[in-house]
This record gives C-alpha cells, structure tokens and sequence, in this order.
C-alpha cells in the first residue's frame, strides 16, 4: 500500500427535501451574489429549478442564471461563465444539473481567480501538476448520478476550437457542498440512467484495476460499490420512481468517485482519455463511450495482471474458475460485463454507434497523448500503437 494524504471538505447532504435547503446553506457561507448554473432545461420542467429559487429568495440572495450547458461542456460556455461573473460582481456558484453542469461550474470557479496573465486552457488544463492557489467556490444540487463530479476534485471540459477534451484535477475542485435528492432523478430518462450507472462503474474500474499490492481494503470498499451498481443499476434503468433504487445508485456514484477508494493505490484511467477522444471526436454520450472502451481495454490489458483479472471475474463478475483455462475466465467476466451494458441499452462496439472504420483512429491516438503526457494508464502503460489496437478490438 503506497503512502497518502486525504482531504475532502465536500459536506454532503442526502436525502428528500433537502434541497429545500440550499439558500439556507448558501447563507451559512456569506453569500449573497451568485451565478447559477444549468443544463438544457430539464430542471425548470420538472420543478428543481422553483424550488431551489424559492429556497435562494427566502434567504435574499441574488442570481444570474447561466443554461444551456450539454453533455461534453463546452469550453466556450465556461469563458461566457467566467465573463457574467466578473461583470455581475458575483461572489459563488451554484451548478443545478449533472456532471457536465458541475464541471463547468468548477472550470468557472477556477477561470474567475487566475493569475494576471494564465490561460485557463493553455495553462490548466493543457498542463500536468498545475497548481492552483484559489477558486470562487461551488455549491451543487445533483441531479444525475454519474460522473461523481458532486464531490471529487475533478473537472472535464471539451474545447471545439482546439479539439481536445480534458481535464483538471485540483483540491480546490471539491464543492463546498453538495446536495443529493433521489427524488430529483425520477424524471431521469432511461438512457441517461443508463449512462450513469456505466460512468459508476468505469469510475471504480479505473481504480480496482491496478498493479498496486497489498490493497485489500481498498479492494474490497470498490468490490462492494461495483457489486452495488451492477445490481441497482438495472433496477433503478427499469423501475425509475423506486426511491430505494435510485438512492444506491446516487450514493455508489458519490463515494466512486471521491477519492475515497483511491487510497494507497495507483489508479489506471486510460479507459478515461481513450473515451475522451471517443466522445469528442464522435459526440457520443460519456457513459455509452466507456461501455465501448473498457471491454476492449481490458482484452488487450488482462495479461498484464492475470490474478487482478481472476479476482475481478471471481468477486465481481461471479464467474467460476474451475474453467478450463485462464483466458476462459477472463473472456467470461467480460461477457457478463458487456451483457450488463446491453440490458440496458448501452453499446459495447464502435459499429453501435456507427463507427465502422479506423480512419480516425491514429489522431484520436495522437490526441490522447498530446501535450506533456507520454502514455496513458498505469495498469499497462500504454503507448500510440496500444491505443490504436485497443481502438480496433472496439470496432
């Protein structure tokens, strides 16, 4: 077990009604200007957005009201973000949505308290081990399980014009509270439950799947919230108004992703980079693209670490090893795996969603490891070739 430090000062709260709460936890904290942020409009339909606004007015804090951000956030929204910000005088922010709403909200935290002379892109999110020294604050209202982005220190944002997608890792990231209804994800539809529950378990692969020894606790917290999600997540897919349903999946999706079961261990994330290429290059949804990535990933990568591989198969997928050969094993747990993905309608090939070709594959390749990184993933280190090939065992 390697060394670590942890920290999350994310304070959570759960359950129904609390988001009645949030003017009343936005006062606590001083303040009294803040910029909202939301998605395509899903939360003004099915009456998030009423509640939270009467729950800010109670307590006299104005807004200004930033929407329409979409899956894959748009670096673009985040400098429009930046600029009401600082033209409003505005003191927090408030992100009322899913992942992509966080992650730009974050990016918006970071991009208003710069030094004189960065670029948030060029200099943030285009660098490895960039610090930062401060951040407006984020507050959030959870609306979709998924990315884990309600308490990790993460942010992830597409640039168009420079055609890249990526992401920046801070303390400072963390929100300083997050607020987590079940209800609020009733109206979700299927497909982004679906998503979700995909993004959840990716999360805690990317993080099970390491060469680290002498684990086992950590082990076995992911082993627990990857068994969890395998089985709420179709439950919550076909039975959308279970409260119980829905609260696992909420909750396996927060403690995937804060770092929490990281400790002591080395995480991979290649699956990550490869599907951000994925994404970007094909818009697809994040959680459809890792469905597709991570079943190719671990059939190039399985050899690397078999007794890994045998454990996953044995604790999380169920599969027996009385079968006549290692690569059986493997190829089972996998099956199942794709299986899963299937029952909810996701896809586990490129030609689910139309890719049909490799013309693409040696600059999204090249885009993966652009900048100042030099392979992807820790599990096996993966260089240009590797991606391609892991690439077409996806098609």
């Amino acid at each position: 077990m390697n060394n670590f430090i942890w920290h999350c000062p994310t304070k959570l709260i759960f359950g129904k009604d609390t988001i009645q709460n949030t003017g009343k936890e936005i006062s606590i904290l001083g303040k009294k200007k803040i910029l909202i942020v939301t998605g395509g409009g899903s939360v003004k339909r099915n009456g998030i957005f009423d509640t939270v606004i009467k729950s800010i007015e109670k307590e006299n804090i104005e807004f200004v009201e930033l929407s329409k951000v979409q899956p894959n956030p748009l670096y673009a929204l985040v400098e429009k973000g930046i600029d009401i910000v600082k033209q409003n005088n505005l003191d927090f922010i408030l992100a009322v949505g899913g992942g992509s709403v966080i992650d730009t909200a974050k990016a918006i935290s970071i991009g208003c308290c710069l030094d004189k002379g960065q670029d948030l892109w060029e200099d943030i999110f285009m660098k490895e081990g960039v610090n930062i020294t401060k951040t407006l604050g984020v507050g959030v209202i959870l609306t979709i399980p998924a990315t884990g982005s309600e308490m990790s220190t993460s942010t992830v944002i597409t640039n168009i014009k420079k055609g890249f997608k990526r992401g920046y890792n801070s303390i400072l990231n963390y929100p300083v509270f997050s607020i987590l209804d079940p209800e609020v994800c009733y109206s979700l539809p299927a497909y982004q439950t679906a998503c979700g529950a995909s993004d959840i378990l990716a999360h805690l692969m990317e993080r099970y799947f390491s060469n680290t020894k002498n684990v086992d606790v950590s082990d076995r917290l992911i082993e627990a919230d990857m068994n969890t999600i395998l089985n709420y997540g179709p439950l919550a897919y076909n039975n959308p108004n279970n409260y119980d349903y829905r609260a696992e999946v909420m909750l396996a999706g927060t403690m995937a992703h804060n770092n929490m079961l990281s400790l002591g261990r080395q995480q991979d994330w290649a699956s990550h980079w490869l599907e951000h290429e994925l994404s970007t290059m094909y818009n697809v949804a994040h959680g459809a693209g890792l469905s597709i990535i991570f079943p190719a990933w671990m059939k190039y990568c399985w050899k690397e670490n078999k007794m890994r591989f045998y454990q996953f198969a044995t604790r999380v997928m169920g599969i027996n090893l009385s079968l006549e050969n290692d690569e059986r094993v493997v190829e089972s747990a996998i099956l199942k795996l794709e299986l899963w993905y299937k029952s909810m309608g996701l896809p586990t090939r490129l030609k689910d969603i139309d890719v049909k070709d490799s013309k693409d594959f040696e600059l999204m390749a090249t885009r993966a490891l652009s900048g100042e990184r030099i392979f992807a993933g820790h599990f096996k280190q993966l260089d240009h070739q590797d991606i391609i090939n892991i690439y077409n065992l996806a098609l």
